[in-house]
């Protein structure tokens, strides 16, 4: 049942760089102290997605703690280690529906032998299922048996997935998805991409398979599942070849305006993380005219955080001077369109950065 919901077959596996993906931090005390080292391949938007839940943790809901950008930078091993801890249970906690959770880890006995139509990957067989009926129960589990979500060689992000799937259970699991996705990762140039359920599971803890609000009319008059309720960590999107006027594939409301200022970003199949310290943002008005945004892309190359400086009220010939200075032929970068998706008339200060191409 995992590899079908999974694959959509029992056969397929996954590929190395699945398995070789886990949660691992940045030196603590650093400009990045607080972000996970994402490497390549489909796990990348996982590793993204948690990055919300535990920015979310460090700025907003750790008790005695100042929510500022300092804050985040001066963490310590040991809360780093609390800060996945955290994260991880609570979208765990989230996808069971506040009643249940469910860890995977792998244990040294072996349940499940090879038949023609299963295919060994040497963890699946070995998973041994952890239940709690109590979020703080989770949380601690988690942070006793951290190595193995956070070790190399520990398929962290897979075991993460699969506690995620448990905690849902396939039943829920089939009442979330839809015609459009009956399987939650999509081939991809030799590996698995997650579909857009796995990461709505993790944001709001339903694998809705679309991005709108609600539930819409498909062509064929079947209905489509998207997002019900707005969450703690908020969702963008932008594509180069995306249709304007494609509908279905546009980002509603809950998922655009989540209740805390820290959105998941996926530009171009990218999957980056934009969010702001204020935690009035969203629910003032005002505090949206000048505000900034701190954007992590998770790429390699990049040494620090990139500082934006958002201004919504630019008058228009400002803005006609600005863009006069840049050329006419200045291209906007990816990730100011991904911001106009929420603040359409935006200007973008990069404080010295060089744009994001």
């Amino acid at each position: 049942k995992l590899r079908q919901i999974l694959f959509g077959n029992t056969m397929h596996v996954f590929s190395y760089n699945w398995k070789k993906a886990y949660f691992r931090f940045h030196d603590p005390s650093s400009e990045l102290a607080f972000t996970l080292e994402v490497g390549k391949g489909g796990a990348r938007s996982i590793q993204m997605a948690v990055q919300g839940s535990i920015i979310k943790y460090l700025l907003f809901t750790r008790k005695g703690k100042d929510c500022n950008f300092g804050s985040l930078c001066e963490i310590s091993k040991k809360e780093q280690e609390q800060a996945l801890a955290v994260a991880l249970a609570g979208i765990l906690w989230a996808a069971g529906a506040a009643q249940k959770a469910t860890i995977c880890l792998v244990s040294e006995d072996t349940y499940i032998a090879s038949t023609p139509d299963y295919s060994v990957d040497n963890f699946t067989e070995r998973l041994q299922l952890f239940e709690f009926l109590e979020k703080e129960a989770t949380e601690k589990f988690i942070y006793d048996h951290l190595q193995c979500f956070r070790g190399e060689g520990s398929h962290g992000v897979i075991l993460f997935l699969y506690s995620l799937i448990f905690s849902r259970t396939f039943e829920r699991l089939q009442m979330d998805l839809d015609v459009t996705t009956t399987q939650l990762l999509q081939p991809n140039a030799g590996g698995f991409l997650c579909r857009q359920a796995v990461l709505n599971m993790i944001l709001t803890g339903r694998a809705s398979p679309n991005v709108f609000n609600g539930c819409e009319k498909g062509k064929s008059q079947e209905t489509l599942h998207g997002v019900l309720t707005r969450s703690d960590v908020g969702y963008l999107q932008w594509g180069k070849d995306a249709l304007e006027d494609d509908r279905l594939s546009q980002v509603g409301s809950m998922l655009k305006t989540p209740k805390l200022p820290i959105w998941l970003c996926n530009i171009n199949g990218n999957y980056s993380i934009l969010f702001c310290t204020n935690r009035q943002l969203l629910s003032d008005w005002k505090m949206e005219r000048l505000f900034d945004l701190y954007f992590y892309s998770g790429q390699s190359s990049q040494k620090k955080l990139v500082h934006l400086t958002i201004d919504t009220h630019s008058h228009h010939w400002e803005r006609d001077q600005q863009e006069e200075k840049r050329g006419p032929r200045r291209r906007f970068s990816p990730v100011e369109m991904a911001i106009r998706t929420k603040w359409s008339e935006a200007t973008i200060n990069w404080n010295g950065t060089i744009p994001f191409f």
